[in-house]
């Protein structure tokens, strides 16, 4: 007898024919009942630092760093002289997998792993050295705006562009960025790095939550270990430069998932089974982006408002702020952990064999890039269950972070808009995680 099946031509889609809508309503009731029981009782975790070891902070950072700006001239030169296709080009497959994906990953548990191999901490030291400056010109009185600015461009590049995968474009892309940083920092200094270029405020942000960190002050390093959100509790509070930097992040993360999926294009009156093109929805894809970090800015400062309103007081934006490095952080894994584990099987095997001529320089044997897997129910629910994991998490987190952040002493109701918007951008993770995909 003929029956219902449930099916998709898509292999990620196989995600579909899960009991994804019990897992988002299981998650919904759990981030909402964790808010009101920590807001009646005040009973949280402490989410103390446990200094491990101290010392002279002996890291050869002029080193890593050199061999950083090394790797990236070398991966410029590659984008430009190498092959076309993108998964056979290091410059594509190590930047977008390696850099943007597998190192803030790694951050997230180790923390901060961007800084020793930044590539401008050396080549800025070095030449203000040699040119006898080391002065500045008054970029710091800016102060995050300039990275802020910098993720506005990089998420625009990444999401809506023509072709941010096109190995010789993101190579002088990459290149003419990377010079526009070198003169400003040698000019401020380096310092300004970790408040003008996106990437170093980037790292520095999501590594918050990681449970080993290293802290230096000096000539000194402190390794410290804790609870995610330890290091989130000795952070100040953030200015405006610095919300406008994490709320640009949410809302490009956030409208990214939301691009791909057959809402999204039936709304702009796309065939998710016939995309046309790029460049057939660049001018609606950057309005919906800018419309992302709208509706993203007014939730999070109607939502802060409304609270302080209710609890008389409290909820102030700079501290509050912090417990979204969280979200971002969960959401980032859950965003790219399919790319992971797809085009890292290109990237690890251009690295093993960067030149195809059948050399291990990473001692892998030959191996068959395959995404078979994307088709078996088992190991898509693993799958769905990391994604799953990385946004509950994250937003029971967050919870934790603002009931301890908001203030002492305010009326339990207070927290009800912000449990709300926090039960509210679970549910939407989710979704994103688990609806149907076009492109």
């Amino acid at each position: 007898m003929p029956g219902s099946a449930l099916a998709c031509a898509l292999p990620p889609s196989v995600i579909l024919t899960l009991p994804t809508g019990h897992y988002i309503t299981g998650a919904a009731l759990t981030v909402a009942l964790t808010a009101t029981l920590g807001a009646l009782t005040h009973r949280l975790p402490q989410l103390q630092a446990h200094l491990l070891h101290r010392g002279p902070d002996r890291w050869p950072l002029m080193l890593s760093s050199c061999l950083g700006f090394l790797a990236f001239a070398v991966l410029v030169g590659v984008g430009v002289f190498g092959a076309n296709d993108p998964l056979h080009n290091l410059m594509t497959l190590v930047f977008w997998t390696g850099v943007w994906i597998a190192l803030p990953f790694g951050s997230m548990v180790l923390g901060n792993l961007w800084r020793p191999v930044s590539p401008w901490t050396a080549p800025v030291r070095s030449l203000r050295t040699a040119l006898g400056w080391q002065g500045s010109i008054g970029l710091s009185r800016l102060g995050h705006w300039p990275a802020a600015l910098g993720m506005a461009g990089f998420s625009w590049f990444q999401i809506v562009s023509l072709a941010p995968d096109d190995p010789g474009h993101l190579a002088r892309v990459a290149l003419a960025y990377w010079a526009v940083i070198l003169v400003l920092a040698v000019a401020e200094g380096e310092d300004w790095l970790e408040k003008g270029e996106f990437l170093t405020v980037f790292f520095a942000m999501i590594s918050r939550i990681a449970p080993f960190w290293r802290e230096r002050s000096g000539g000194q390093v402190a390794t410290y270990a804790g609870w995610p959100g330890a290091q989130v509790m000795r952070m100040p509070p953030l200015d405006l430069s610095q919300m406008a930097f994490i709320t640009l992040t949410l809302g490009a993360l956030s409208f990214e998932g939301l691009a791909e999926t057959f809402w999204w294009l039936g709304l702009i009156g796309e065939n998710p089974l016939e995309f046309t093109g790029r460049s057939a929805v660049m001018g609606v894809n950057t309005a919906g982006l800018l419309a992302a970090w709208a509706v993203t800015a007014l939730g999070l400062w109607g939502g802060l408002r409304l609270s302080r309103w209710l609890a008389g007081g409290g909820f102030d934006a700079g501290p509050v702020m912090l417990s979204f490095l969280a979200i971002a952080a969960g959401y980032h894994v859950a965003h790219f952990f399919v790319t992971l584990i797809t085009t890292g099987q290109y990237t690890l095997w251009a690295l093993n064999d960067p030149l195809f001529r059948g050399d291990e320089f990473l001692g892998l044997p030959p191996f068959f890039i395959s995404f078979g897997f994307l088709t078996d129910p088992f190991f898509m629910r693993g799958v769905y269950a990391v994604q799953f994991a990385a946004i509950l998490g994250a937003h029971l987190l967050a919870v934790v972070l603002t009931l301890k952040l908001a203030g002492p002493g305010l009326r339990a109701r207070g927290h009800l808009p912000m449990t709300l918007l926090m039960t509210g951008y679970t549910i939407f993770g989710l979704w994103l995680m688990s609806t149907a995909r076009g492109v």
